[in-house]
């Protein structure tokens, strides 16, 4: 049995205590950490589990063996060294901080503390892109030609609002790395990394906030195929995620959990979505909780058979790269960037 601190009782939380108590047989939330009072006694009132305002005793308790840091990007490095420093198995939220000299930091304590450490990037669980994965192994769709990545979501001015969300001191960035950070690490880990990028990225007129609520880029992979990501949050109501992938053999399509499979020799294959709406739109958390459960479940089993997790921070730090060379990119007016490794 896991021993788990909740570290940050903020918007994101609902997800991991759902898939906890669906995991109670191998983990139990032992303390809930906030600074706030009014976050704890509502975060109590709500799940029933104790809470505290004291971190110092979350790290000194040898019986607390894994931490769940929930808190803002800014925060996640100091909190890494921490949890390492005292032993203990980290999942951290996306993304892994708020600037590249950090993250590769982070990565850096977590590898030399010999911890097991994963980073909640869930849509790579969904049961579609898992087959999608598969498929793309066995060479199912030829040679990747063309990749589409968009990422139409809608998120009110309430939303940036809220003091801190969308700087770039306590989140590091806007859509790509908040909201869009998802599909384009599922994107990347299905069609191999990207060697070069063509960017561009603002705040638009849809919203009022410091860094970008709109993205565009062109790619250039490493296999030799070309593609594109776009993302917003400025596109009411709000419509599903989608990667599109074009083989030689065939076409792909991932729309939300929804996948469709097309073969020039004549053969498909469908998956329907489920009933959610992903978080498109205004409620940014109308998504199943499965998928983070699915994070969860890889992460213990890694814990007990000492193997490395699906999504590690080194492997969550080629996607920042990625990202940061599209942001680099637009500060030189779309000028290509090569990709950081």
């Amino acid at each position: 049995m896991h021993h788990v601190a909740l570290i940050g009782l903020g918007l994101g939380t609902g997800p991991h205590v759902q898939s906890l108590k669906d995991l109670s047989g191998r983990a139990r939330v032992t303390a809930a950490f906030s600074r706030s009072a009014v976050r704890r006694e509502a975060f109590a009132a709500a799940s029933g589990l104790a809470v505290t305002g004291d971190l110092d005793a979350i790290f000194a308790d040898a019986a607390i063996d894994t931490v769940a840091i929930l808190t803002p990007p800014a925060s996640h490095l100091e909190l890494v060294r921490r949890a390492c420093a005292s032993g203990k198995h980290i999942l951290l939220e996306k993304p892994l901080d708020i600037i590249i000299a950090r993250r590769e930091a982070l990565v850096a304590a977590v590898e030399a503390a010999g911890v097991t450490a994963a980073v909640m990037l869930q849509h790579r669980f969904k049961p579609s892109a898992v087959r999608l994965a598969r498929l793309l192994a066995e060479n199912g769709l030829g040679r990747i030609v063309g990749v589409s990545t968009r990422v139409p979501l809608w998120r009110p001015q309430s939303y940036y609002d809220v003091e801190g969300r969308g700087t770039r001191a306590r989140d590091g960035g806007g859509v790509l790395i908040s909201q869009a950070i998802h599909t384009i690490d599922l994107m990347r880990s299905l069609c191999g990394p990207v060697a070069r990028v063509s960017g561009f990225a603002r705040e638009s007129a849809g919203h009022t906030m410091e860094t970008e609520d709109i993205a565009s880029a062109a790619l250039r992979f490493d296999n030799g195929a070309i593609g594109t990501i776009d993302a917003t949050t400025c596109a009411f109501p709000g419509s599903l995620e989608r990667i599109e992938i074009i083989g030689t053999l065939g076409t792909a399509a991932l729309a939300g959990t929804g996948l469709t499979l097309r073969w020039q020799d004549g053969r498909s294959e469908d998956i329907a979505p489920d009933d959610f709406p992903g978080g498109t739109g205004a409620d940014p958390m109308a998504f199943s909780h499965a998928f983070h459960r699915g994070v969860w479940e890889d992460f213990l089993g890694a814990i007990d058979h000492k193997r490395p997790p699906r999504i590690t921070p080194r492997d969550a730090l080629a996607t920042h790269y990625l990202i940061d060379a599209i942001l680099q990119s637009a500060v030189r007016d779309g000028a290509p960037v090569d990709v950081g490794r």
